[in-house]
C-alpha cells in the first residue's frame, strides 16, 4: 500500500496539488485497502485520512491500517472542511470522471477557500502488482472451472437464465465473492446480441451458445467468453467460428509491451475484415480489468495513446454478430509479459459440440 500511495504523491507533485480527495470505490480501495461502500479518502503529502460512518469504522480500522480513520456523524463534507483547514491545504484534486455535479456543489460549498482541480487517477492502477496478479489469476481459475462444469450441465430444453444461474452458483461454491458482471448467455439468433443478457429463451438443438462471464476474487475480476454448439455444428457455424478463433489468436499473439491498443486491435480485426465480416465486428478488441471489470487501457481502434507495459492485464475478445443468425465471441484474459503475453484463461478454444 505504501508503494501505491507514493505513486499517488508523485502524481500530486507533478500536478502541483496539496492533496487528492478519492471517492471512487475502486480507487479508494486501491490506495487504502478499505472495501466498504461509503467513505472519502483524503491523501496529502504527509497524511492519509479515511472518513466513514458508524457502519464501517471497525472494517476500516481492519482494512486501512495505514490511514487515520475518522468517523463522521452527520456530514462528511463538514468534517472534510475541518481536516483540510488543519492540514493547511490550498489545492486538492477530485476525480472528475466520478464526482457528480451534486457532489461537486457540496464540495465547493464546504471548501470555499480551496482550489478544486479536476483530475483522473485511474491510470495509476493500470500496471498490476504481484498481489493483484495473484488475485486475478484465482478469479480466472474460478471462471475456468465454472466453464468446465457448465459443459456437463447445458443441454437442449433448458433456459439461458438457468445456465447463467448455474454458472454463478458454481463460481460461488468455488470461492467467488460475486459474478464480475451480469452473466451473458445468448443462444441461437440471440447470439447476434454482443451483450445478450441471459433470458428465458429455451436452448435448442443446433444452437450456438455464447457465454460471457467472470468471477470476483478478493475484489479482482476475471472475464471469459466461449461459444459452443449444442449438437453438431453446421458448415456455416464452423466457418464463422474458425474466423473468430483465428482473429482471437492473432490478437493474443500481437499483445506485446510497447504496442498501443489500436496496434493490437488492428491485427485481430483485419482477419475478420479480410473474411468479409468486418461490419459485423462493431466493438473494440478488449479492455483491461482489475478492481473494476472495465479498466484502461482499451484495445480498440481509438486507443492510439496508451502503450502497453509489462504486468498490465487485458482481455482479447473478437466476435462476429450476424442479425437473424447468431454470433460467435471468444475471449481470454491475458497478462502482458516482458516479451509478449501469458494467457491466463485455460479453457479450450477449439469448437466444442455438446452432443
Amino acid at each position: 500500500m505504501e508503494r501505491r500511495v507514493r505513486k499517488l504523491r508523485r502524481f500530486m507533485s507533478a500536478h502541483e496539488l496539496c492533496g487528492i480527495l478519492i471517492t471512487k470505490p475502486e480507487n479508494r480501495r486501491y490506495f487504502s485497502g478499505f472495501s466498504g461502500s461509503a467513505g472519502m479518502l483524503l491523501i496529502s503529502e504527509y497524511a492519509s485520512k479515511l472518513l466513514t460512518d458508524f457502519r464501517y469504522i471497525e472494517q476500516a480500522a481492519a482494512e486501512a491500517e495505514q490511514c487515520d480513520i475518522l468517523r463522521y456523524a452527520v456530514s462528511a463534507y463538514e468534517m472534510l472542511s475541518e481536516i483540510t483547514a488543519k492540514l493547511g491545504l490550498t489545492t486538492i484534486g477530485f476525480e472528475s470522471d466520478f464526482v457528480t455535479y451534486d457532489m461537486y456543489t457540496k464540495l465547493a460549498d464546504s471548501l470555499p477557500k480551496l482550489n478544486l482541480v479536476p483530475v483522473q487517477i485511474d491510470a495509476l492502477r493500470m500496471v498490476k502488482d504481484a498481489n493483484e496478479i495473484a488475485s486475478i489469476k484465482k478469479a480466472v481459475e474460478i471462471a475456468d472451472q465454472a466453464f468446465s462444469h457448465i459443459l456437463s450441465y447445458i443441454k437442449p430444453g433448458i433456459s439461458e437464465q438457468a445456465v447463467a444461474l448455474e454458472i454463478e452458483f458454481h463460481m460461488g461454491k468455488l470461492g467467488a465473492e460475486k459474478p464480475a458482471f451480469d452473466t451473458i448467455v445468448a443462444s441461437g439468433k440471440r447470439g447476434a446480441l454482443p451483450h445478450g443478457k441471459a433470458s428465458q429463451k429455451i436452448i435448442q438443438l443446433g444452437d450456438f451458445v455464447t457465454m460471457d462471464f467472470g468471477a470476483v476474487y478478493q475484489g479482482y475480476h476475471s472475464d471469459i467468453t466461449r461459444t459452443i454448439c449444442i449438437g453438431t455444428a453446421t458448415a456455416k457455424q464452423r466457418e464463422i467460428y474458425e474466423i473468430v478463433l483465428a482473429a482471437q489468436l492473432a490478437g493474443v499473439q500481437a499483445t506485446h509491451p510497447g504496442k498501443t491498443g489500436k496496434d493490437i486491435d488492428s491485427e485481430s480485426r483485419k482477419i475478420i475484415m479480410n473474411a468479409g465480416y468486418g461490419e459485423y465486428f462493431g466493438h473494440g478488441l478488449g479492455h483491461s480489468l482489475g478492481l473494476a471489470i472495465h479498466e484502461e487501457p482499451r484495445l480498440s481502434p481509438g486507443n492510439t495513446q496508451t502503450i502497453l507495459k509489462e504486468n498490465m492485464v487485458v482481455t482479447v475478445e473478437p466476435g462476429i454478430y450476424l442479425p437473424e443468425w447468431g454470433g460467435v465471441r471468444i475471449e481470454d484474459t491475458v497478462l502482458v509479459s516482458a516479451n509478449g503475453c501469458q494467457i491466463l484463461t485455460a479453457s479450450s478454444k477449439q469448437l466444442i459440440e455438446c452432443i
